[in-house]
């Protein structure tokens, strides 16, 4: 996986076009079309721009490794959230890489505090669940909601979760580039 430094909007935007169009981890979707739904359901709610970049940009550790896209089926949690937030960590202020840190520990944690949030996942997300640690343990669930960006974080998971339908429609990818460079540092 590379763990290289992302210096520019431009190079955020070219690895998605580069890399976008594989499929989204044993979904019916894109990485792309992933990205541009879970943003467009951030919109939806208003949610500040440093979130909506967030949502854009959760899964951006996909892009940044060569595995299989059926990694996880295959036992490899590609640590995609750690990758992320590494690559933009210099080009985003934690109002965004934060909640992409975060947003796998929400998965875990929702499925820890929310008896029904676990029947909702997708198969997909259920294999990766066990990959990133399952449920969480009362210190585990301490340390998350200790984060100031916890809540932002179970506001993107959930997103994250319904940014899966096949025939959605969302504005392309250009459209998030003056958002993304309002928000850059």
């Amino acid at each position: 996986m590379s763990l290289r430094t992302i210096s520019s909007v431009s190079e955020v935007l070219a690895l998605f076009k580069k890399g976008g169009h594989s499929e989204y981890g044993g979904e019916e979707v894109t990485q792309l079309q992933h990205a541009l739904q879970t943003a467009q359901l951030a919109e939806k709610e208003n949610s500040p721009v440093e979130l909506v970049v967030a949502a854009l940009l959760h899964d951006f550790g996909h892009l940044l490794h060569d595995l299989p896209d059926d990694a996880p089926d295959r036992g490899v949690d590609d640590l995609h959230e750690t990758a992320a937030v590494h690559s933009l960590a210099s080009l985003f202020p934690a109002a965004v890489t934060e909640p992409i840190k975060l947003h796998v520990q929400a998965k875990r944690f929702l499925c820890s505090t929310d008896n029904t949030y676990h029947s909702k996942l997708s198969e997909a997300s259920i294999t990766s669940l066990e990959l990133q640690g399952g449920t969480m343990s009362d210190q585990e669930l301490l340390e998350f909601k200790s984060n100031p960006h916890w809540q932002d974080a179970i506001r993107l998971r959930i997103w994250d979760d319904l940014a899966k339908e096949p025939e959605a429609k969302t504005p392309p990818l250009d459209y998030y580039r003056i958002i993304l460079e309002q928000v850059s540092l």
